[in-house]
């Protein structure tokens, strides 16, 4: 990637269909909502069980989950998603340990959403050594199979949908299905729009995303997750901090005099009003 090749977004809400947020924390975000009062968009918020041992900058789960509650109150139910991933196991955390701490969980916001979305942790090469000291356990089908049984049964308690993010296993014969985190269906149900949009080409074959365009950027992020294939330079994410400039158009940094700006291509694929 050629660091002065800048793509240029148009954030036009006549072109942007919808927006789509992955937070742990949204909490500076909420009294900055009504910015975006012209834009659909939603949240997919994680919540885990892991404390600050693995994710090390996550507030507290009370405090997080008193911010799930206010954002779902505020823009409703149907447009903040839980997500309980990824799923690891140690010789700290084992099966039983997640079903205590997902019942907790589900308890506490059942009424301020409507889905969970869970996925097993995938052991990526960039991450290896940021999780060589937790001593993982392998995860085989079989594992897979009775965590979610589980977790179907507590979501089953709670009046909770159950998805899985890309993950190749079937179990939909416990009524877990494949999930769409960038979900066509979604935005069609809660703004009565027709998208015709396909697949993302751009993301793993079982990603079941419609495509989009990606304005984030890796190692950025200070919650320190040890798990995340986003996260994976202390040292990186520091100095990219360094270079933010709330009022820079960049993520990081500012525009250089050989900076060469390329428009993105952009186009809205709503294909008219559905009726109800």
């Amino acid at each position: 990637m050629n660091y002065h090749q800048v793509s240029k977004i148009i954030l036009d809400p006549n072109i942007v269909d919808c927006i789509v947020f992955w937070t742990k924390n949204p909490k500076n975000m909420i009294d900055k909502l009504l910015l975006l009062k012209d834009y659909k968009y939603y949240f997919q918020f994680t919540i885990t069980s892991y404390d600050s041992s693995i994710e090390t900058n996550v507030p507290r789960k009370k405090e997080i989950i008193e911010t799930f509650i206010r954002l779902s109150n505020i823009i409703g139910k149907d447009r903040v998603i839980w997500r309980y991933d990824p799923i690891l196991l140690n010789n700290k955390i084992n099966e039983e340990y997640h079903y205590k701490y997902f019942e907790y969980s589900a308890s506490k916001l059942y009424k301020y959403t409507n889905k969970c979305i869970i996925s097993f942790l995938d052991m990526y090469k960039k991450t290896r050594n940021n999780i060589k000291y937790l001593n993982i356990k392998p995860l085989y089908k079989k594992d897979m199979i009775r965590i979610a049984s589980g977790l179907m049964n507590i979501c089953n308690k709670y009046n909770l949908k159950l998805e899985t993010c890309a993950e190749e296993i079937e179990l939909n014969d416990i009524g877990i299905t494949h999930g769409k985190c960038i979900d066509d269906r979604l935005i069609s149900k809660l703004w009565g729009i027709n998208l015709k949009i396909d697949k993302d080409k751009n993301q793993r074959k079982i990603c079941g995303c419609v495509s989009s365009i990606d304005i984030g950027a890796y190692n950025t992020c200070i919650h320190g997750c040890l798990y995340c294939y986003a996260n994976f330079s202390e040292k990186s994410v520091k100095n990219n901090l360094k270079k933010h400039n709330p009022n820079s158009p960049l993520l990081l940094g500012n525009l250089e005099e050989t900076d060469k700006i390329f428009m993105k291509k952009m186009e809205s694929y709503r294909d008219g009003q559905l009726s109800f």
